[in-house]
C-alpha cells in the first residue's frame, strides 16, 4: 500500500518534520512553487518559524510544440535557456524574445496577484528551501534551482512530500540538499499520492501569503 497524504496541508506538516534543523533560523526562507506548492510550503514555514514567499517559474515553450522547452523565466527577472533546443531552432532569438515577453506578462500578473504589492525578497546569501507538492520529471524545479543560483542563494534545499525516485536522485547532484519525504520506485503522477489533489486557486495562494506576512 503506497503512502497517501490526505491533502497538501497535511503533506506540508509531515515534510516539516524532516526539515527541523532549519527551524528558527533568520537566514532561512521557504519558497513555494505556485500554485500547488504554496499550501505545502505554508505549513513548512509555519512549523519551522521562518518566512514564506513564492517563487514563480514559467516554462518558455516552443510555439506549436509547447512541451519542448526553450528554457524558463523566474521571479527576480531571471531567464534560463536550454541551449540544445535553442541551437536547433531557426530564428531562435526572435522566438525567445516573443515567448519571453508573453510569459513575463503572466509571471508579472501572478507576482502582483500573489504578493499584493509586497516586494520580492532578497535571496542573496540566504538558505532557500524550495517546496512543491511533488516531483515528477523535475523540469520546473530544475529551472527554479538555476534561477536561484543566479540570484545568489547561498544554499538551496529542494523539499517535497513525494517525488519519483529517479528525479529525487538526479536532483541530489544539482542542489545542496534534497528532501523527498517519500520516493517510490513505482510512480505515475504526483496526484496518486494525495486523497485530495484539487487545484489550488490564485486566491488561496494570496490568502496563505497574506497570513504568513502577518505572522512575520
Amino acid at each position: 500500500m503506497e503512502t497517501t497524504f490526505p491533502n497538501r496541508a497535511e503533506a506540508g506538516r509531515l515534510l516539516a518534520e524532516k526539515l527541523e534543523k532549519y527551524a528558527g533560523r533568520g537566514d532561512v526562507i521557504v519558497l513555494g512553487l505556485p500554485r500547488g506548492g504554496v499550501p505545502v510550503a505554508y505549513e513548512v514555514s509555519q512549523r519551522l518559524g521562518v518566512s514564506l514567499d513564492v517563487f514563480i517559474v514559467r516554462k518558455l515553450g516552443v510555439p506549436g510544440f509547447e512541451e519542448l522547452a526553450l528554457g524558463a523565466i523566474a521571479s527576480g527577472g531571471v531567464r534560463v535557456l536550454n541551449n540544445d533546443v535553442v541551437a536547433a531552432l531557426p530564428n531562435a532569438n526572435e522566438l525567445i524574445e516573443s515567448v519571453t515577453a508573453r510569459e513575463m506578462a503572466e509571471l508579472e500578473r501572478r507576482e502582483q496577484t500573489y504578493r499584493d504589492g509586497r516586494p520580492a525578497p532578497d535571496l542573496h546569501g540566504r538558505t532557500v528551501i524550495l517546496v512543491d507538492d511533488g516531483l515528477a520529471t523535475g523540469a520546473t524545479m530544475r529551472a527554479a534551482v538555476a534561477a536561484l543560483r543566479q540570484l545568489g542563494a547561498a544554499k538551496i534545499v529542494v523539499a517535497v512530500p513525494v517525488g519519483a525516485a529517479d528525479t529525487c536522485r538526479e536532483l541530489e547532484n544539482e542542489v545542496d540538499e534534497t528532501v523527498c519525504a517519500i520516493a517510490p520506485e513505482w510512480f505515475q503522477a504526483v496526484g496518486q499520492f494525495y486523497e485530495d489533489f484539487s487545484q489550488t486557486s490564485d486566491e488561496e495562494v494570496r490568502e496563505l501569503l497574506v497570513r504568513a506576512a502577518r505572522r512575520n
